[in-house]
């Protein structure tokens, strides 16, 4: 603490690259002269234009709060330049809100800032060419691949060892498989200049609307990035605070007002991200000796790893003779997983009497469904897909497709005794609703000529149908040794409706 003889007492505080000197009605941000990987500001002139830019670039997002620059001088020479601020009040931060749980009042500052969110990023201009390049697979591979240098070191004294491998796979195979969805994210416009540092505690709720503060000023090109890099930062910090609950309603409204749309699974990589780039953060605070950056190294650390669990793209074979609910099993999946289902019954139907359910026509059926899983796959949604999967022909194609997409395969046969099975049949036969057009006496040749299937987790659907659900996702998801994100949660953001027209030939219409 400084005392000043106009104010009284004014309140010091410090992140790992500045100071923050506190008096009752303003505040002053002085950078620190520390040099990490990302950053240098040992030299004062260097100092002087990051501080001059930090002004210029957040008066205009909140030109009520960042009034001006003051010159720091030593004997009439320029040494140091602060931001000077207007002090907003300390109860109205969102972290506050969201620990002391202000209910409506939190809702109501989530849609708003949101709704601010989405006007920064509308109004700022698409960028192509070399200003997007920080948004491609490569370069989003190069960050984290600082991130997990930087955190090396800490592996066994301070992070796990397996932990931080699977974070490292994992965050390897998403970007692996994904090329062509990050960079059609880029052809479609949304790489743009954003706030950098989206936090819970950058966001103030005031009666006449939010205010952000601390834009990132020091590095414009770890401000441009995907607009859901961007809102994934913040949604990152109310999950860490508040729960998933608080998160997933940002997401809703920042997708309502921005119109922007993508598969859950990207929402998750980058929350992930961001997340890593946390306690890559605390990581570097704990080097500077504080010691409340060894609890935060180890929370964000375990956000980044819950995150790329859940938000791997997963490709689900159901498989398991006719009559044996593989279609009901797959449907409460991809219900219950937020995924896409692909059913062989209904491509076949789609292709008229060109098909039939002889050796060449259903591998023109298997072909076209895995036609079609992976454009969804590339684009990071994941499927369900329904067939009776009986030749392992079939299955080698499939898990090749995964290798392709380093998607998580996962093989589940359906089982049900024969005459359970005939049953269901000549039930679904009287109703005449579903697509299948097998009679019993084709589901006993085809039950006769059913390979071996050794690769798939057996899943009885002798029993009521949320029970057999709640297997299989066991089964896909494996529950976590410790609290977090479930398969209930996969949906933790808003995922775009995703049409699949099943005609041979025909593309993936999203929309």
């Amino acid at each position: 603490m400084v005392e000043d003889a106009g104010t009284g007492i004014v309140e010091a505080r410090e992140t790992h690259i500045s100071q923050l000197l506190f008096t009752p009605d303003r505040v002053y941000k002085l950078l620190k002269p520390v040099a990490t990987s990302f950053v240098s500001f040992t030299d004062a002139d260097d100092r002087i234009a990051a501080a001059r830019a930090e002004f210029e670039l957040n008066r205009r997002f909140s030109p009520d709060v960042y009034l001006g620059t003051a010159d720091v001088t030593e004997h009439d020479r320029l040494v140091d330049c602060m931001v000077v601020m207007r002090r907003l009040p300390d109860d109205r931060q969102l972290t506050r809100l969201l620990l002391n749980g202000e209910g409506t009042d939190i809702d109501d500052c989530l849609r708003l800032t949101a709704k601010l969110v989405a006007r920064i990023h509308a109004d700022a201009p698409p960028l192509h060419g070399p200003q997007a390049d920080v948004a491609s697979a490569g370069a989003i591979e190069s960050l984290w691949q600082d991130n997990f240098e930087t955190l090396a070191p800490l592996v066994d004294s301070i992070l796990d060892v397996d932990q931080y491998e699977r974070i490292r796979t994992r965050a390897g195979q998403y970007l692996a498989g994904r090329r062509t969805l990050l960079a059609e994210r880029i052809d479609h416009g949304w790489v743009r200049a954003g706030h950098g540092d989206l936090r819970a505690e950058h966001v103030f709720c005031l009666d006449d609307g939010p205010r952000l503060i601390d834009a990132l000023a020091f590095r414009e090109d770890f401000r441009v990035s995907d607009v859901l890099n961007d809102i994934a930062f913040l949604a990152m910090d109310l999950h860490r605070v508040a729960g998933a609950g608080a998160a997933a309603r940002l997401m809703h409204f920042y997708a309502e007002y921005e119109n922007e749309h993508h598969p859950a699974t990207l929402a998750h990589f980058y929350v992930a991200y961001r997340a890593h780039v946390r306690a890559k953060i605390a990581a570097i605070r704990l080097g500077q000796g504080d010691p409340a950056a060894r609890r935060q190294l180890l929370e964000y650390h375990d956000l980044a790893d819950q995150h790329l669990d859940v938000g791997q793209v997963r490709m689900i074979l159901v498989g398991g003779g006719v009559g044996t609910g593989k279609s009901t099993v797959s449907e409460g999946l991809a219900r219950r997983l937020g995924l896409t289902w692909l059913r062989t019954d209904e491509i076949r139907q789609t292709a008229g009497g060109s098909v039939d359910y002889s050796d060449r026509g259903r591998d023109r059926v298997y072909e076209e469904m895995l036609s079609q899983a992976g454009r969804l796959l590339e684009r990071g949604e994941g499927v369900v897909l329904d067939a009776t999967w009986s030749h392992e022909r079939w299955r080698q194609q499939a898990r090749q497709l995964g290798r392709r997409f380093s998607v998580t395969t996962t093989e589940l046969e359906c089982r049900l005794p024969q005459a359970r099975a005939d049953e269901r049949l000549l039930a679904r036969r009287r109703h005449g609703h579903d697509p299948s057009e097998a009679t019993i006496q084709m589901a006993h040749q085809l039950a006769a000529q059913f390979e071996p299937w050794s690769a798939a987790r057996p899943v009885s659907t002798d029993r009521q149908v949320e029970k057999t659900v709640d297997e299989a996702c066991r089964v896909v998801v494996r529950p976590r040794p410790q609290p977090g994100l479930s398969y209930e949660s996969i949906q933790f953001f808003l995922r775009r409706a995703t049409t699949l027209v099943p005609v041979f030939g025909d593309e993936v219409e999203r929309g």
